[in-house]
């Protein structure tokens, strides 16, 4: 089976399983979702979701967040991965927001990767949930599944993100984004298929004898 084939029999299935796949951060604004997607890494959405309905109860908007010491951030945020680290970002970002962006999120995913605690794959979350750009953040879920589904054959996340947006239509990033993650989530998680369990792995590879080992993000 073509590598074209085994994309465009994805795309149907996830579109059939996950129609207007909601985004599973909750937030009211561009900031409040920069700091959840910020939050995420190391972290379930579940916990992120916990500790920003307290966090964003405090501190809405940058405005609110700066009045906020780094302690006090931290006693908040402690629950999540990588606390310590998260809260002095989450500080420094709400202040460079407001001193050179108006308070305002900026569009463009090159300066969102100059804020503090901002990578690659959160910038290239926010310019595609919170500004409808198309854009390909790969995750964990979805670097495993790329790679058991024949769609890419990259070590790295950075390749991964490449192959991806030449095998599917622009036009649907965005939502093959969340759509993989909640397939990844659902039915081929990292312990429970092995590239040969879950409908979509069957199908790509009907013939798969021995379990398919991926490289780790």
């Amino acid at each position: 089976m073509l590598k074209s084939e085994r994309a465009a029999y994805i795309d149907k299935k996830l579109s059939q399983l996950y129609p207007n796949p909601p985004v599973p951060l909750m937030h009211e604004n561009h900031f409040q979702l920069l700091i959840a997607v910020l939050l995420s890494a190391q972290c379930t959405d579940e916990r992120v979701n916990l500790v920003t309905a307290k966090l964003f109860a405090v501190a809405p908007t940058p405005q609110e967040m700066k009045k906020m010491s780094v302690d006090e951030i931290y006693r908040i945020i402690r629950p999540c991965g990588l606390a310590p680290k998260k809260s002095k970002a989450i500080s420094e970002l709400s202040d460079i927001l407001l001193g050179n962006f108006g308070g305002e999120v900026p569009e463009d995913i090159s300066t969102l990767e100059t804020l503090p605690g901002v990578g690659h794959k959160t910038a290239s979350v926010i310019v595609a949930q919170a500004f409808g750009k198309p854009s390909f953040p790969v995750d964990t879920h979805i670097f495993r599944l790329s790679q058991r589904w024949g769609l890419t054959r990259g070590k790295t996340v950075k390749t991964a993100e490449r192959d991806l947006k030449v095998v599917f239509p622009k036009a649907r990033w965005n939502e093959l984004h969340l759509q993989i993650i909640f397939y990844g989530r659902e039915f081929c998680t990292a312990r429970g298929c092995d590239g040969r369990v879950c409908e979509i792995c069957r199908y790509c590879y009907p013939n798969r004898k021995k379990p398919y080992t991926t490289y780790k993000a």
